[in-house]
């Protein structure tokens, strides 16, 4: 009968039973028992030399793997996870493969498994997926043509007080400029901040963020804030995303992730250690952590400082001579032609253009900025 009908011990222990008491030729057991006259010889050498323990089954397994990884690359990687937590199977084999370039080092769904073997990996939950709106219209095409800045969400430190983050990028290199941790997210702690940017590597072309306070004011003409209207003296175009869409800035928002992952879990106990921890990450993510979007290269191979320096004095804004350039009071009004007309608090003491472009129709500008239409016909101002 064949042997996979009962359990092959036994039927094994019988085959042996029938073979030792010599009633029987190895042809006959053979063919009682389904099996070929070389596995009977087999499992009779077997008992012969072992006993019934040598009628178990043994493992299947190679004694040799030839694509097994080498100890010495799974060591590795492990002790590379360990001293960069938060870096992913990738980027851990290209520092490594660099390091070591003639060792075997695994694909990285292997070296995945690894680390998940020496429970280096923690289990994630799935991110719903939505549907993503077209982002603001930005052309990249080197260096400091566009900053990307945000505050990171605000925690508490074991002291107490609040961290707010201010963070800056350069969005073509991936170069994180700056990350400065700040008591409050008050334009007098901010515009130092940016000070300090851009004496160090000069003035972007465009600077991106949300709407929020400091970077907007949401009831000024463009969303116009103190802070981006001294960004448009300095000849740099403020550019919002659209609310409630922190995907517009996604890079921005990614490397945040990173950013709390590595130096807010848990957070400093008080706001030195918290900028040293911020020092450290920054340094590490422009100089040592490969980065995908730059081909697993770092990001301090692909910044360079801005070819526009950092004025010593705020220039003022100047316009074409047909303009009709008014200087705005205080309280954000300009007096036209015997009228007061409001246009921005914010704007208080600007000087703002106006150009005709039809009979009575006049454009109202801040620098290259279109704030407006005024009708003087309708004796209206509309205001972006």
């Amino acid at each position: 009968m064949p042997w996979d009908e009962r359990t092959r011990m036994d039927q094994r222990v019988r085959f042996i039973g029938a073979l030792t008491s010599c009633a029987y030729t190895m042809t006959e057991l053979c063919l009682a028992f389904g099996i070929s006259r070389k596995t009977g010889y087999k499992w009779a050498k077997r008992y012969s030399q072992e006993g019934l323990d040598g009628l178990k089954d043994r493992s299947r397994a190679p004694k040799r793997c030839p694509h097994r990884t080498e100890p010495r690359c799974e060591q590795a990687l492990v002790e590379q996870r360990r001293k960069h937590p938060h870096w992913g199977p990738r980027k851990l084999l290209v520092v490594l493969s660099r390091r070591h370039p003639k060792w075997g080092w695994p694909a990285a769904s292997t070296a995945g498994e690894i680390l998940k073997r020496h429970g280096l990996v923690e289990p994630r939950a799935r991110r719903r997926q939505h549907p993503r709106p077209a982002k603001p219209v930005v052309e990249v095409r080197q260096p400091n043509d566009l900053w990307t800045a945000d505050f990171k969400g605000e925690f508490r430190m074991g002291d107490g007080q609040l961290c707010y983050p201010l963070t800056v990028a350069d969005q073509s290199s991936r170069y994180l400029l700056g990350c400065e941790a700040k008591s409050s997210v008050a334009l007098a702690g901010v515009r130092p901040a940016f000070e300090r940017l851009f004496a160090e590597y000069g003035l972007p072309t465009k600077i991106l963020t949300d709407g929020g306070s400091p970077f907007a004011a949401a009831r000024s003409p463009r969303r116009l804030s103190r802070l981006s209207v001294w960004w448009v003296l300095l000849g740099i175009e403020p550019v919002l995303i659209e609310p409630g869409h922190p995907e517009q800035n996604g890079c921005h928002e990614r490397m945040h992730r990173t950013l709390k992952a590595a130096t807010a879990r848990p957070p400093a106990s008080r706001m030195q250690t918290q900028q040293w921890a911020f020092d450290h990450f920054r340094q590490e993510y422009n100089e040592q952590r490969p980065h995908e979007s730059l081909g697993m290269r770092q990001p301090a191979e692909f910044y360079t400082p801005s070819s526009r320096t950092y004025p010593q004095e705020t220039p003022e804004v100047s316009y074409p001579g047909h303009y009709e350039v008014r200087c705005v009071r205080p309280k954000g009004e300009i007096k036209w032609r015997g009228r007061m007309l409001f246009v921005s608090e914010t704007l208080g003491g600007q000087r703002i253009g106006l150009e005709e472009t039809d009979d009575g129709l006049w454009s109202v500008r801040f620098g290259p900025l279109l704030l407006g239409r005024y009708d003087e016909r309708k004796e209206s101002l509309d205001l972006l």
